[in-house]
């Protein structure tokens, strides 16, 4: 298969070389996205490597790590590529577990894979704490936007992906910044993409990461909100309908109307010294113990409800069928 890696590449010129000098040899395209890099990782991979696989792409201006994704993606399909890897210029990703990493997608088991820094418990003693714990708090709440509730460690850039997939992603509508990978789980939630976890090593040196837990779960919690709103929209109303829809449906509207109207007749009753009347407890309690019941209804089905035949063998059979 055609094999394509890409590389962002932003403040990385002291690992870059030793990144691309691991690329093993299945890999037929290495495309280098210098992301407006301030210490011109471009010129640095053009003067110091010979490798003929490499092709270096420049943005005019800085994007993000979505932005530098994105052109390197569009890149990978024209030039044929049928898996695109993505590999980080840090040093952090092994280029030799390439070909581990890809595997379920060749044997036909999987649309996307990603590392999982977390499978292997005894590979977190180099792992910072507050990393450790910021991941688990965005891994739920990407297990609650994306729908793939298997899915661990949501931030891990050490991805592959079927070019055939990743044709039926917006590119452009992708975020450009560090929300990409999540973002990326989002949009392949909403085609019903089957993705699975790598087991990965990271590996973890001087580098100090640009990525601030505690500044970006605020960002990250409003974006995956968002998502799964959408998300909902798109699979549950727009896609398909189902009992689940009405659950989804009802299911939260009860248990909102439940606590408010509890609440302000709480409010009312205390500013008026007297008891609630149990007309009104049970209207409040009774819309909020239906409700509870068909939300968690709804999550138990969204749980189970995991593709699980890959999207692109379906459409490589439609490809190959009659017309």
């Amino acid at each position: 298969m055609n094999i394509a890696v890409v590389v962002p590449c932003y403040r990385v010129h002291s690992k870059i070389l030793g990144v691309l000098e691991k690329m093993p040899a299945l890999v037929n395209h290495i495309i280098c996205v210098d992301d407006a890099c301030p210490d011109g990782s471009a010129e640095i991979i053009e003067n110091q490597t010979n490798d003929p696989r490499i092709v270096v792409k420049r943005n005019p201006h800085n994007l993000g790590v979505g932005g530098a994704m994105i052109t390197g993606f569009k890149t990978a399909l024209q030039l044929g590529a049928d898996i695109i890897v993505k590999v980080d210029g840090d040093g952090q990703m092994n280029p030799q577990k390439i070909a581990q990493l890809i595997k379920p997608i060749v044997d036909g088991k999987a649309d996307y894979v990603k590392g999982n820094r977390f499978f292997l418990l005894e590979n977190l003693d180099g792992m910072p704490r507050l990393r450790m714990v910021g991941n688990a708090l965005l891994s739920f709440m990407n297990k609650l936007s994306t729908g793939y509730w298997q899915i661990f460690d949501p931030t891990n850039g050490f991805v592959a992906i079927h070019s055939r997939i990743l044709a039926l992603i917006p590119l452009d509508k992708i975020h450009h910044g560090y929300f990409f990978e999540s973002d990326m789980l989002f949009r392949l939630a909403t085609i019903r993409a089957v993705v699975r976890d790598f087991p990965q090593q990271a590996l973890y040196s001087d580098e100090n990461s640009s990525l601030n837990i505690l500044k970006v779960i605020p960002q990250f919690l409003w974006l995956h909100t968002r998502n799964f709103f959408k998300r909902i929209f798109y699979n549950y109303l727009i896609r398909d309908f189902q009992l689940a829809s009405i659950e989804w449906l009802l299911g939260p509207t009860l248990l909102i109307f439940g606590v408010i109207h509890g609440t302000l007749a709480w409010l009312d009753s205390a500013a008026a010294q007297i008891n609630t009347p149990a007309g009104t407890v049970m209207l409040s309690a009774l819309p909020i113990i239906i409700g509870l019941q068909l939300t968690l209804s709804a999550i138990g089905f969204d749980v189970g409800n995991q593709p699980s035949i890959p999207l692109h063998k379906l459409l490589d059979q439609d490809d190959t069928q009659p017309n």
